[in-house]
């Protein structure tokens, strides 16, 4: 199944558009979880197992287990969601950006190494490091157009010509490079009237959405300002704020019920 058919299938089965992003920082495990020989995938089981049925995708974020040689543990974190709840896409998170034959490998490494379903990608170079992803046509690439860090604006509002800087971005993926219908947008929640703007220029594309949560996106704004015309067309990521929401030996309830509690925000101005 190509990525955006199985991420809306899974929009619909569980009546959700909430990613959960896996972004290990062991310091900030539970004591008993810290203590086992591979905590960070025994973390991940646990927050995967308490909100499978609550999210349209899984993020984890390839910098937090490079950092650690967890490279291990990020292979069986996604088999594990592949093994266990395979209606649950896979985005990796690594926001690869490089031309020719190392894109290449990116690609490899994201979609036949570890089973990604999709991956992030800068396009600051161009399509040429874009279209070595986009090749994989049952896969989803992610490119990055207005994200939510606070000094995005520098770059990405930068004026070509009449348009903002992710002004071009967004139709250039609209309008050229989207050769295989399966390109999507990171569109940040911290920016709602240009995640406006973005949605009128690309019209019913797929925008992965971070923001929310920890870094204080507004949730009606970003919904409202974000659905395409059929209710859906975004992806809502939160990591920290549902991952550490305990920090006890009942984490993984605690993480469920901050779950619960974003996805039903979210439903509530769908």
């Amino acid at each position: 199944m190509r990525f955006l058919d199985q991420v809306q299938a899974a929009m619909r089965k569980n009546n959700s558009l909430l990613c959960v992003g896996l972004d290990p920082l062991p310091e900030k495990f539970p004591a008993h979880i810290q203590a086992l020989e591979q905590p960070i995938l025994e973390f991940n089981r646990f927050i995967i197992d308490a909100t499978a049925d609550l999210v349209c995708a899984y993020k984890p974020q390839a910098a937090h287990y490079h950092a650690r040689g967890a490279e291990e543990e990020l292979a069986q974190t996604i088999e594990y969601i592949k093994d266990n709840y395979p209606d649950i896409p896979v985005i990796l998170d690594s926001k690869r950006g490089d031309i020719g034959s190392t894109a290449d490998q990116y690609a490899t490494e994201a979609f036949a190494r570890y089973g990604a379903d999709a991956i992030t990608v800068n396009p600051y170079m161009g399509i040429d490091t874009i279209a070595p992803f986009t090749r994989y046509e049952d896969k989803g690439t992610i490119i990055l157009c207005r994200t939510s860090n606070p000094g995005a604006a520098a770059i990405q509002n930068l004026k070509v010509g009449d348009d903002f800087l992710y002004e071009v971005i967004a139709r250039k993926a609209k309008e050229e490079w989207n050769d295989h219908n399966n390109l999507l947008l990171v569109v940040g929640a911290t920016n709602p009237e240009e995640l406006k703007r973005i949605r009128t220029l690309t019209g019913d594309m797929t925008f992965l959405v971070p923001g929310l949560g920890a870094q204080g996106g507004d949730v009606e704004a970003t919904v409202k300002n974000g659905l395409n015309h059929q209710g859906e067309g975004i992806i809502v990521n939160s990591s920290r704020g549902i991952l550490y929401a305990g920090n006890d030996e009942n984490f993984a309830e605690a993480a469920r019920a901050a779950a619960i509690e974003l996805r039903d925000q979210v439903n509530q101005y769908r």
